[in-house]
């Protein structure tokens, strides 16, 4: 029995996080009033995943992730997946210890040997991350879903949040953008297999050179590119910090086989969904621009800032790593809009 994992589900990967504005009115009400002293990182700036110090000035990562399937080959659904989970931990600059899995299933739809499939295709990731699959839990759900919890450790000094950027930092991406177009092309059956080797590949690239990263006094903010695309993680980056980004669009890496769907307007309905919350906060995005700047990556690559005065010493660490990266755009002082697109 040949099974397409998409045709079970409304949305594909992190296009089925739920929206900005609802997500917003789901936890405005939802501060906890204790304070837990050793609790460095938590929900208030919307950072990639918990970060609690223990006493020996190591810190403990924490971070879930989970979604529907993007793909419909079971074994690479779990690839992607457990790919997407790991990349909070090297978003904070840190070393991922072990995971544990979550897994949706609908029994009485999609037999029982296929979910086995996407599990070892998450095993593969974490053998990859050094890691272990270390246990989990199920249940019987109406969609199909898939993901890890994910425990890393990093040191006090090296976290990297994602919003303690500073004026004049370079922006990196270390991924092209395209993921949710490319997926959607896959949904409406127009994906030809050269381009679904590309989607694999981009989706299933481990972020690890987060963890060097986060060991960089220079390395000021990092995170990466998921469900809210390219400009909506760049505006928390921005999140009261007082300033403003201006990307070069030329600089902007997209990936050609998505311009090419994109053409035929094949994009995910959560573009929209992300243009209508941040469009007010941008300047320069004109006319399909959205479908990119906009469209929401799974497993997408990191962003991160750096000090402008060690440029030249980033970009020969990255090339040493032979690690892909585009230098997008700068950090400048407050502007009209957050984002500025030129």
């Amino acid at each position: 029995m040949s099974v397409k994992l998409t045709q079970f589900s409304k949305a594909s990967g992190c296009g089925c996080k739920i929206a900005p504005a609802v997500l917003e009115e789901i936890l405005s009400g939802c501060k906890q009033d204790v304070v837990f002293k050793n609790l460095l990182v938590g929900n208030e700036t919307k950072d990639d995943a918990a970060v609690y110090e223990l006493e020996d000035g190591n810190c403990i990562i924490s971070t879930t992730d989970f979604f529907t399937p993007i793909v419909d080959n079971a074994f690479d659904f779990g690839k992607i997946s457990a790919c997407n989970a790991i990349s909070d931990v090297y978003a904070m600059g840190g070393k991922p210890l072990m995971a544990v899995a979550i897994l949706g299933w609908p029994v009485d739809k999609i037999p029982a040997d296929v979910a086995q499939q996407v599990i070892k295709g998450a095993q593969e990731i974490c053998t990859k991350a050094g890691i272990p699959l270390a246990g989990g839990h199920s249940v019987d759900t109406q969609e199909p879903l898939f993901g890890l919890a994910v425990t890393g450790l990093v040191k006090k000094e090296h976290i990297k949040k994602n919003n303690t950027i500073k004026e004049n930092d370079i922006l990196y991406v270390t991924k092209p953008l395209g993921v949710g177009v490319l997926s959607t092309a896959l949904k409406r059956g127009l994906l030809n297999e050269a381009h679904y080797q590309l989607l694999l590949e981009q989706t299933t690239a481990l972020n690890s050179i987060g963890e060097k990263l986060g060991a960089l006094s220079y390395v000021n903010a990092i995170t990466d590119v998921t469900g809210f695309g390219f400009a909506g993680h760049l505006l928390e980056m921005l999140a009261d910090t007082n300033l403003s980004a201006s990307i070069k669009k030329e600089s902007l890496p997209i990936m050609e086989a998505a311009k090419e769907y994109a053409k035929q307007f094949v994009f995910p309905d959560n573009t929209t969904r992300n243009y209508n919350a941040q469009s007010k906060h941008i300047a320069g995005m004109t006319d399909l621009d959205f479908i990119f700047y906009c469209d929401p990556q799974t497993s997408g690559g990191l962003l991160f800032s750096v000090s402008s005065s060690h440029e030249k010493e980033m970009d020969e660490l990255l090339n040493l790593n032979h690690q892909y990266f585009a230098k997008v755009g700068t950090i400048t002082a407050k502007q009209e809009k957050e984002i500025k697109f030129i």
